[in-house]
């Protein structure tokens, strides 16, 4: 072997490591190939409605016109921000969605859990089977039934006043009034998927080890220093995951919800950025400024959830995603 070819070749180890890397690679491709086009469709899902549609952003930036498209709009700067952060509907639409962001968090992010640690408590499995399965079902209704059921009962004619009113009591006006359209909205999401959202916690409440539960119960633990010193730890991760998750997406507060019961309260109770985004980039054609609207919402969810992580991660928990 002469002295150039000495130099280029790796050495002899180097060459064996890299060769027995390629195969470990073919290996693990032969053995997780499945695997892999069993989650291909998912990935695609995500690149073709997600990932790529993040670059329609740009036209935050642009004096935008669908007829001239992303290449002939003038480039604008940060006007369309200017214009948002002038216009009072837009600080409308962030107060409501703030005030049911913080209802929501409050009284239905709580729901499940407690509706888990009751499901789990049941010591009849045939009687927690057919539990689970009537508290699933709503979550499989659409918002337009959910909404309809909900005027039928608590509407003006519904059959909540038409009791009252043979009673001789004052009707209660819970569907048209404003001043209560936010704890409506939360009241219909708890209905609505309570019992969906208790699958994540029956799953971790299932892990956590029976024989913590027997030594707590011997050293003289009653029901309530159980659920707080052994089932809340236990589940702590998937409490910490799940808040996390939510608060990447706490600016959504349900726009199909909103639009269709926009006409019972009004726009200036059921604005929020969701709805102002519609209402301005498909009704009256601020396709810039509703872009930068939907832009600034989707950037806040996503700087709390890495702070959320971040501070995950310093009590000792993994988050989302690990450091």
């Amino acid at each position: 072997m002469t002295t150039v070819e000495s130099a280029v070749r790796p050495p002899k180890g180097q060459r064996r490591t890299e060769g027995e890397a390629g195969g470990k690679r073919a290996g693990r491709w032969r053995r997780d190939k499945t695997l892999f086009f069993l989650a291909l469709p998912g990935a695609l899902y995500f690149v073709l409605f997600f990932y790529i549609p993040l670059l329609g952003n740009v036209v935050a930036f642009q004096d935008y016109s669908p007829f001239l498209g992303f290449t002939g709009s003038a480039f604008v700067g940060f006007e369309n921000f200017t214009a948002m952060l002038e216009d009072d509907a837009f600080w409308k639409a962030v107060g409501n969605t703030l005030e049911i962001t913080l209802l929501q968090l409050v009284l239905f992010f709580p729901a499940p859990l407690g509706l888990a640690l009751l499901l789990h408590s049941m010591l009849g499995s045939r009687l927690k089977r057919i539990v689970q399965t009537v508290v699933y079902l709503p979550h499989f209704m659409s918002w337009v039934i959910v909404v309809a059921m909900f005027q039928q009962v608590f509407g003006g004619a519904g059959s909540l006043n038409m009791f009252l009113r043979q009673n001789d009591i004052g009707i209660l006006n819970i569907m048209n009034n404003p001043d209560t359209f936010s704890l409506l909205m939360t009241s219909q999401v708890v209905w609505k998927d309570c019992g969906w959202g208790t699958i994540m916690f029956l799953a971790a409440l299932v892990a956590v080890d029976q024989n913590l539960y027997e030594a707590a119960a011997v050293d003289g633990g009653g029901r309530w220093r159980r659920l707080w010193h052994v089932t809340l730890p236990g589940i702590r991760p998937v409490l910490i995951m799940l808040f996390i998750l939510r608060l990447g997406d706490i600016l959504s507060v349900g726009f199909e919800q909103i639009l269709l019961q926009r006409k019972f309260v009004g726009a200036n109770a059921s604005e929020v950025i969701d709805t102002y985004v519609f209402q301005n980039g498909l009704i009256n054609g601020e396709w810039g400024m509703s872009t930068a609207a939907g832009l600034m919402k989707g950037i806040i969810g996503a700087a709390l959830m890495f702070a959320a992580n971040k501070l995950a991660h310093r009590l000792g928990e993994q988050g989302v995603y690990s450091r």
